[in-house]
């Protein structure tokens, strides 16, 4: 069994759903791509020891990822992908000639540019549909004829099948070298929870995913909390933990998880700045029955004992700063904070977002949850006969600063290290 720890680069890294879950599956993420300065700024504050490259992957070879690297000559394993999907998105128009639809053969590019062993591409369930098929069986094709196989059955995933409190379908394309063996997809380990969730024949003997409630009921009750009204972070106490909340807090840990451990101050409650809303907002979020939508703003309202919804992440700058829909909390008559997405999404808590409520829920609802990552990361880990082991020391975190950047302070940051 091999030793030495797997390398895998991250393109279109966000700020590091899919990172994080490559890592606990036994991977090192040494470099990353990314082309938002604030994304980039919260992946460098989380992952210290990955090398970010923040500019386009259109303007990006295998060279400058390799050099910029501690990865240089040495082989990669992996190449992970979860390219912008808004043109392929199955909410509103699907725009076939959208120039971000190009960008999956950018990602085909530096496959063939850093030749890894395998890929991974993560997208949504658009991009089989319609128009959009085409594209996905032309970069198929493109990969066969260029030496790697690829699992022409590909599979949409659900999160909430992989232990996640959120339904959340997404496309994963695997594919391979022709001298290795193609991976399977992971098999499911949780159904999803009612009364949000789709349960089949197929799950009914698997335990049930972790419910909102196993996600969120021990957080501290940030209107306990005046600070939260003007920073993102508290000395708080937390209630009693599930297992998954215990997980999460960095309790208790999982046997295959071997990401790094990080240092952090457990006592503190970061990402949550709270939301003030109005009278009339309050009073109509308090009607609002608990698994259905608020009739005004058509947020849904959380049910305890079932998984969230599909978490989603509204619009850069650049194209006009929207909002998505936050789900309610399930007992208080209020919106959910980042932090409460980031537990819904299954992020640990010493993994923070950018201090504001904006890019922090973007960031949250741009990425994959880190336990999904994980279940197809651990099938590659499998296929290279890795025997992955847990680094014995702690990981510092970064310098927050980085967490607290405009987006122009961020853009001039990484323009200075290009």
């Amino acid at each position: 069994m091999r030793k030495q720890r797997a390398i895998a680069v991250d393109l279109f890294a966000g700020a590091g759903g899919m990172t994080l879950g490559f890592e606990q599956a036994g991977f090192d993420v040494l470099a990353s791509v990314e082309i938002d300065p604030i994304h980039c700024a919260t992946h460098e504050f989380n992952f210290p020891f990955c090398s970010v490259l923040c500019k386009s992957v259109e303007e990006t070879t295998g060279e400058e990822i390799r050099f910029s690297s501690e990865i240089g000559d040495q082989e990669i394993d992996v190449v992970i992908c979860g390219s912008p999907c808004q043109g392929f998105s199955l909410i509103g128009k699907r725009a076939f000639h959208d120039p971000r639809n190009s960008l999956v053969f950018h990602f085909h590019r530096l496959v063939l540019d850093l030749k890894p062993k395998f890929f991974v591409m993560e997208n949504v369930r658009g991009i089989t549909v319609g128009e959009h098929k085409q594209i996905l069986k032309t970069l198929i094709n493109e990969f066969k004829l260029c030496g790697y196989q690829v699992e022409e059955n590909y599979q949409i995933l659900n999160a909430a099948h992989y232990g996640v409190p959120q339904s959340r379908e997404r496309l994963f394309l695997i594919g391979a070298r022709v001298d290795v063996e193609l991976p399977k997809y992971p098999q499911p380990i949780t159904q999803s929870a009612k009364p949000n969730g789709l349960s089949s024949k197929q799950l009914s003997d698997l335990p049930v995913s972790p419910t909102v409630l196993d996600a969120i009921g021990d957080l501290p009750e940030i209107e306990k909390y005046p600070e939260l009204l003007t920073r993102d972070w508290v000395v708080a106490e937390y209630g009693k933990p599930s297992n998954y909340a215990l997980v999460l807090r960095g309790i208790s840990s999982l046997e295959d998880d071997y990401a790094r451990i990080r240092e952090y101050d457990s006592r503190i409650l970061f990402s949550s700045f709270r939301t003030k809303h109005s009278q009339e907002t309050v009073r109509r979020f308090h009607e609002t029955q608990q698994g259905e939508r608020e009739k005004i703003s058509r947020f849904h309202k959380l049910h305890p004992e079932g998984v969230c919804n599909t978490l989603r992440a509204g619009t850069d700058q650049y194209k006009g700063s929207f909002t998505s829909p936050r789900p309610i909390h399930p007992f208080v008559p209020r919106c959910i904070t980042v932090r409460e997405a980031a537990r819904l999404h299954s992020y640990p808590d010493w993994f923070r977002f950018h201090v504001t409520k904006w890019h922090g829920f973007r960031q949250v609802g741009n990425s994959v949850p880190p336990l999904l990552a994980k279940a197809v990361a651990a099938e590659i880990i499998h296929n290279l006969q890795a025997s992955p082991s847990k680094p014995s020391f702690r990981q510092r975190l970064g310098d927050e600063k980085l967490l607290q950047l405009t987006m122009s302070q961020a853009a001039q940051l990484y323009r200075q290290q290009l």
